[in-house]
């Protein structure tokens, strides 16, 4: 307890008696009796030969449960172990490599650190810090291709994660590093330790095709990012029809079955093959394990087709469509829960085109807007 607040009162004989009160704050300063506390107590480390002189090895945490004054800035300094001067130890504790590492000169080293606070007189605490020296990599890392779609409204992108690229290195200790060619970067940003691929607001509709590659640290290797952008027409939302799917996870359609279903989808309601399917969003049914998919089909002169036409393919296709996934409705308008006829509920359909859902998957990633159908009884 650093501190307590009392409120005394001094009263007196007479008659009323009299009194009034003051407030005294304590404050109990701080003796520094703590040690430093190194987490864990002693550490393991692993190096790979041929790293350059400077490679970060390890980082030390350590904590002082004294007051700030006794507690940090911490001084340490390397005991034993560094005779020949192989390891430098930085302020922040960063143990970092001061030569180039060699497997068949040495595989192992143990270095005892100490940990002096700020206190008078300090305090000392000690780590023992195991090094190993491995093989340098020798195995290509290895990435899977990445296809993204992202469905947006007319010029209304507000930028997020994508996606994410899905890396392995068979080195057990290689650390995988994610870089996007320069020029691209006006677009979009590559998180470098665990590649997600981040797009900036303002996207044009078209084909981005990234410049991205993984790094062990000796090996770089490309990978193909191929990023889909489709703006949405504002009359593409009076001319939808909702699927509505049974068991089915968004991600486990994404990746399952997205793209068969769309083919599927296509050869059963477009009338020419110069017409185009849009899908516009896939969202949880709230409460439920269902999923719905909300699209629509536009012609190639430009007009879309009415949903009761769309809604009448469907039907007379819905055997064949579940050969690909377990259909639970079609739906046009939404009257669930409404005590009124079909042809007496009003069905409006909202786009929050800054309320986007990734969908992600190591080889597709679906990005669309989150809809709303708002439905009212006009009996």
């Amino acid at each position: 307890i650093s501190g307590y607040s009392l409120v005394i009162q001094a009263r007196d004989s007479g008659t009323p008696p009299l009194s009034s009160s003051v407030t005294v704050n304590v404050d109990i300063s701080d003796v520094n009796d703590n040690s430093p506390v190194f987490t864990p107590a002693n550490y393991t480390a692993v190096i790979q030969e041929n790293k350059p002189v400077g490679t970060s090895i390890l980082q030390l945490v350590v904590t002082d449960k004294d007051s700030f004054h006794n507690g940090p800035p911490f001084t340490f300094t390397i005991l034993t172990g560094n005779e020949e001067e192989e390891f430098t130890l930085d302020p922040h504790g960063v143990l970092r490599s001061a030569v180039i590492f060699k497997h068949m000169v040495a595989t192992e080293y143990v270095l005892c650190v100490q940990a002096k606070d700020s206190g008078k007189p300090q305090q000392v605490s000690h780590t023992y810090i195991q090094v190993r020296v491995i093989e340098e990599s020798i195995h290509k890392p290895t990435a899977i291709p990445l296809e993204i779609f992202i469905v947006t409204m007319e010029d209304d992108f507000p930028g997020g994660v994508i996606g994410k690229i899905h890396a392995t290195d068979q080195d057990v200790y290689d650390v995988l590093t994610y870089t996007l060619k320069s020029e691209q970067k006006s677009l979009f940003k590559v998180n470098s330790h665990d590649g997600k691929i981040i797009a900036l607001g303002g996207l044009d509709n078209g084909k981005y095709v990234l410049n991205v590659s993984v790094s062990d640290g000796r090996f770089q290797v490309p990978i193909d990012v191929v990023v889909h952008v489709e703006q949405l027409l504002q009359e593409m939302l009076q001319n939808t029809v909702t699927i509505r799917f049974e068991n089915v996870s968004p991600e486990d359609f994404v990746g399952l079955h997205m793209h068969g279903f769309r083919r599927t989808l296509r050869n059963a309601v477009l009338s020419q093959k110069q017409d185009s399917l849009h899908i516009i969003s896939i969202q949880p049914v709230a409460g439920s394990n269902q999923l719905d998919m909300l699209f629509a089909v536009q012609m190639h002169n430009g007009g879309f087709y009415k949903p009761a036409y769309l809604i009448q393919k469907l039907t007379n296709a819905r055997r064949h469509l579940e050969n690909v996934i377990r259909i639970s409705a079609i739906l046009e308008k939404n009257c669930s829960g409404l005590d009124c006829q079909e042809q007496h509920c009003e069905q409006s359909l909202s786009i929050d085109s800054h309320s986007l859902m990734t969908y992600s998957t190591a080889r597709i990633s679906f990005v669309c807007p989150r809809f709303y159908r708002n439905v009212r009884c006009m009996c």
